[in-house]
Order: structure tokens, then C-alpha cells, then sequence
């Protein structure tokens, strides 16, 4: 049965494979990872129309590789990038301070997006529901979760419509991914540890507004926390007509229910605190911003998993919530797609919560503590940020099913995995299983066609990286390969010297498409960053995350890491 019409023809007594409830950008990537290997899917939100706020706008350089990776390059083009802040006197526009909270830095050959870019959750959600629709799924509004029931084999979600009528929805899994404040973890009976802080008031949300002298390159800040506090940034996908703003106001005095309450009181508060007329359209959305730092201690519960901000709530200063969330769903959906299919078995999905939780404790150590350096509208929160909330340093090295062949157990804690993204050499590192993936372009097919690894590597499938000096000496890792096998993709990386006689030849452009590929390394970008010399023969296991599962010598050791993925 297909996606699409699994999904029209879905009756009370089918099982459908996989069950999303929340449909924000953290539901979307799962489902859409979920949709294209082919994995039946139903996404549900208890919203009965799409959010209009742009609201975490922040997208981190290792998410937008992973967007890449999942055929999402429209939304990279549709980014902006982060403008420089500016601050100004007190009633002026007289500047005191311009600054960049992120370092820009210049893309390298292994990684192609340094910096932090910006698109509205709005915009984010909409290209993600696009492009769930091609393969026939559709975000089904107006359900809202009311229980949950599990037996061995299926979980059960219960909801209402709109229209107040029931529903049960029968799956073999279920992914909440509904927000910090959804119903399924409560469902679950989850607990939800940590704090919720009372902050600096403040009230966020998306203008539309014209003013004079408001140029659309900074983000700007106005007032003062004893007073009022005015942040505005041009947000593009908030209106056509190209005058929609994201604010932020806060003071110790506000009147947050004041402001929530009335338009007018939100265009007011803005109006008095900048120093030049201004020209409101309308109001687009307003909330209160109250900090939460919470996560859940573990993330599933049988066979219903948690993602996103229904798992951890973070600050927002750092930019880390909705990046950490997608992490979560692409995590979590390419190996509930290889247990799905009958390829793993079901404790593979344990080591989602073993892989995940730590990284998620981690970063929110690190969004706490820039939010401990001062309020939110204050000059010390906007700071310049650790390298790590670029995400690139990410790593699985003590997961359970990553296997290193290459690097001794006592030296991989010792080798950093957060370095500099600028050092394009990476002197000083190594290359750990469980890193992430380095992209590497310039490489070059039997018939003259040039690949990027970042275009190869996919959610569909492992990419196993065969760096030999000759064909021949990859022969013993290719024996693994399996004809057909649409899970293993098979790459052969010569340098750009090697010989490629006709016969291997003939056989890559028989087998490309079908598992294997043979490239020359042209300009030797793919061995610096995968840090292997010209006379040895070694093999990368990327999984379909983008992070390497595997750095091994031999066809044994390839059998070796999938024998604990495959069944």
C-alpha cells in the first residue's frame, strides 16, 4: 500500500505504522523523514489553523546540513542571514554599539554552513508541510489528543475534532512531538524536571509596521530594562508585503496582561519607546515569554517517544530549541524507519533516548547559563556565543551502536569535537565515530560527473566511504555489498591519481544508482577531512543522520557495525 493511499483509505481497524501529534517544525521533520523511506504516516495538531508567528527563528549551521540532507534546500535559500545588533541612546537613534552575537565566520571545504541563518517558524513549517504533501501527507488540524492506551504491539490515540466528535487512531508507534505544554507527555506520565524562572516581564510576537529611519539590516534595540525595552528585526516571511517585524518588549514595570489584552497597547508601547513616528497595519501574533528549563528523563514510554519541546524546553537565548528538536526527530525516525520495514529490531529505538538525552542535558547547561549572564534584553544576553551552539560538535561517540576501529578507546574523549569551523585543516583534531560527517566536494565519476558527499549522504540510507588507493583494494569491503540493497549506499574514494581500469569502469556505471559509486578524490578535500592517507584502505559508515556509525579497516568490520543496526 502507498503513502497516499494508506493515508485516504485509512479505516479505525488499520494499524498504521507511525502516529505524529504536533505539527511544528520538530512533527513536520519527522514525518517527512519518515514519508520519504516510504513509512505511512499521520500527522495531527489540535490547532485549527497554521500559527502565524514567526516566533525561534534561529536555524544552526549543523541543522542546516541536516536540511540538506533531507532535500530541503529550498528553505536554506529562503533563510536570511543574522543582521548585526545596534543599540542606541536612550529617546535617540543615536548609535551606542553595533555587534554580531554570532561570529560570522567563512564556509570551508568540510563545512559548507558556518553561520547561523534566520527563517520564521512560520515560513519553516510552511516549506516542511510542502514538502510532506508530495508524498501524499497532509497535517490534519483540528485533533486534539485526549489519551493514550498501549498494548504490545500498537498505541492508541484518542481525540477530538473540531466538530466534537471522537476519533481513535490505531498505530505502531507515536511520536509527541505537541510542545512543552502538549498532552502527551502528560499522557504518558512523564515527569518534566526543572525550573521555571521569573525573568525581566516580557511580551514577543510579530508586527506589521513602517517607520521612518528603521533600516531593515539590524536588529535594533531600544530603551532600557528600567524603563522599557523595544528589540525590532525585519522578518520577511511575516507579511507580502515585506513590512513584518518581530518584536520584543520588556521592563521591569511592564504590564504584560496589559499588553496582551489590546493591539493598541502593544503599538503603543512600541510607539513611545522608539524615537521616530511609526506607521502600525496590524498586530500578527503576541505571547508571553516566560523562561522554562525542563526535560523529561527519559524520552519514550513503550512505543510512544517524545520530541522537541514536549521532551525539553530551553531559553531562548543561544538559539538552540527548535534546532535540538529537529536533531530529536531525525534521530528517532530513520530508526523507527529500519524497525518499521522489518530491518532492525525494536531496541535499536532504545538507543534513541541513550543518544539523545545527554546532548539535550548538555545544551541546556549551556542556553541556561548564557541566560544566568543577564535578561533577555540586556546587553550581556547578547553577547558573543560559545562555538558550540553552532551544533557542529554534536557527537554519538559513547553510543552504543557506534563502532571505532581506528582511534584507541583511551584517546577518543581526549580528541575535541568542538573545534574551531574556520580551521578547515582541523589540525589538532581527529575524526571520531559517532562526529559528524564532513562534507567533502570535487569528487569526480567514471564519466566525468562531479559529487558533493553532502548530496550522496540521505535520510534513506547508510553511506559506507571506501578510501582505497585502487579498486582492487576496496574489493574486500565491497564484497559486503548486497545487490539491491537500497538501505547501503557503497562509495569508492580514489585519489585523484588512481587508475580505474574498464572493467571496474563498466561495473560503476552498471551498479551507480543501484548501491555503489566510484569517484576520484580531485582535489583530495575528501581524505584531509576524513583524515586518511593515499596508501591505506579504510571504510566510514555514515548513518542516515549524517554522523559517522563507523570507522573500521575491513569488509569484517563493516559486517561488525551493521550486525548491531540490521537484524
Amino acid at each position: 500500500m502507498t503513502l497516499t493511499s494508506f493515508y485516504s483509505t485509512s479505516t479505525p481497524q488499520s494499524t498504521l505504522p507511525v502516529l505524529v501529534v504536533g505539527a511544528g517544525p520538530v512533527g513536520l521533520v519527522a514525518a517527512l523523514t519518515l514519508a520519504r523511506n516510504g513509512i505511512p504516516v499521520r500527522i495531527i495538531d489540535k490547532l485549527t489553523s497554521f500559527h502565524p508567528g514567526s516566533r525561534g527563528p534561529a536555524i544552526q549551521p549543523r541543522t542546516q546540513e541536516l536540511l540538506h540532507q533531507l532535500g530541503a534546500e529550498d528553505m536554506l535559500r529562503a533563510t536570511i542571514k543574522m543582521p548585526p545588533i545596534r543599540t542606541y541612546a536612550y529617546g535617540t537613534m543615536d548609535v551606542l554599539k553595533t555587534w554580531d552575537a554570532v561570529p560570522l565566520l567563512e564556509p570551508t571545504r568540510h563545512i559548507p554552513y558556518a553561520n547561523p541563518r534566520l527563517l520564521g517558524q512560520n515560513g519553516t513549517e510552511k516549506m516542511l508541510r510542502a514538502h510532506l504533501s508530495k508524498y501524499g501527507v497532509k497535517v490534519e488540524l483540528g485533533h486534539e489528543l485526549r489519551s493514550i492506551e498501549q498494548g504490545d504491539n500498537y498505541v492508541v490515540a484518542h481525540t477530538v475534532k473540531r466538530d466534537g466528535s471522537e476519533a481513535t487512531i490505531r498505530g505502531s508507534y507515536l511520536i509527541g512531538a505537541d510542545g512543552g505544554r502538549g498532552a502527551c507527555r502528560k499522557q504518558l506520565g512523564m515527569t518534566f524536571l526543572g525550573t521555571s524562572r521569573k525573568e525581566t516581564p516580557t511580551v514577543t510576537g510579530d508586527v506589521r509596521m513602517s517607520a521612518d529611519g528603521l533600516d531593515t539590516e539590524h536588529w535594533h534595540r531600544f530603551g532600557t530594562v528600567e524603563n522599557t525595552v523595544v528589540m525590532l528585526r525585519h522578518c520577511p516571511e511575516v507579511a507580502e508585503e515585506n513590512d513584518g517585524w518581530q518584536y520584543l518588549i520588556q521592563g521591569d514595570n511592564l504590564d504584560v496582561e496589559r499588553l496582551l489584552a489590546s493591539k493598541e497597547a502593544v503599538f503603543n508601547e512600541i510607539a513611545a519607546t522608539l524615537p521616530m513616528k511609526v506607521h502600525f497595519t496590524s498586530l500578527v501574533w503576541s505571547g508571553e515569554y516566560r523562561p522554562n528549563i525542563r526535560m523529561v528523563d527519559r524520552f519514550s514510554v513503550g512505543r510512544a517517544f517524545l520530541a522537541g519541546d514536549a521532551a525539553h524546553v530551553h531559553s531562548p537565548v543561544g538559539g538552540q530549541g527548535l534546532n535540538t528538536g529537529i536533531h530529536d526527530a531525525i534521530n528517532l525516525a530513520w530508526k523507527l524507519m529500519l524497525v518499521v520495514k522489518g530491518k532492525a529490531t525494536p531496541s535499536l529505538l532504545d538507543t534513541y533516548s541513550a543518544e539523545r538525552l545527554p546532548l539535550v542535558a548538555e545544551m541546556l547547561n549551556i542556553t541556561t547559563g548564557l541566560l544566568d549572564a543577564g535578561a533577555f534584553g540586556s546587553d550581556a544576553a547578547w553577547q558573543p556565543r560559545p562555538e558550540s551552539l553552532r551544533m557542529l560538535g554534536i557527537n554519538y561517540r559513547t553510543s552504543s551502536i557506534v563502532l571505532d576501529e581506528i582511534n584507541d578507546p583511551n584517546d577518543r574523549a581526549k580528541i575535541p569535537a568542538y573545534g574551531d569551523p574556520n580551521d578547515d585543516s582541523r589540525s589538532g583534531r581527529g575524526l571520531v565515530a559517532g562526529d559528524r560527517a564532513p562534507e567533502a566536494a570535487g569528487l569526480v565519476d567514471v564519466a566525468g560527473g562531479e559529487h558533493r558527499l553532502f548530496d550522496i549522504f540521505g535520510m534513506t540510507h547508510h553511506t559506507v566511504l571506501v578510501f582505497a588507493p585502487s579498486v582492487e583494494a576496496a574489493g574486500g569491503v565491497l564484497s559486503v555489498a548486497k545487490a539491491g540493497d537500497d538501505l547501503v549506499r557503497y562509495v569508492v574514494v580514489l585519489p585523484g591519481s588512481a587508475q580505474i581500469d574498464e572493467t571496474a569502469a563498466a561495473e560503476s556505471r552498471k551498479t551507480d544508482g543501484d548501491g555503489i559509486i566510484i569517484v576520484h578524490d580531485s582535489k583530495g578535500i575528501a581524505s584531509a577531512g576524513y583524515q586518511t592517507e593515499t596508501a591505506e584502505t579504510r571504510a566510514v559508515i555514515v548513518r542516515p543522520d549524517g554522523w559517522i556509525g563507523g570507522l573500521v579497516r575491513d569488509a569484517d568490520g563493516v559486517r561488525r557495525y551493521f550486525t548491531q543496526i540490521l537484524a
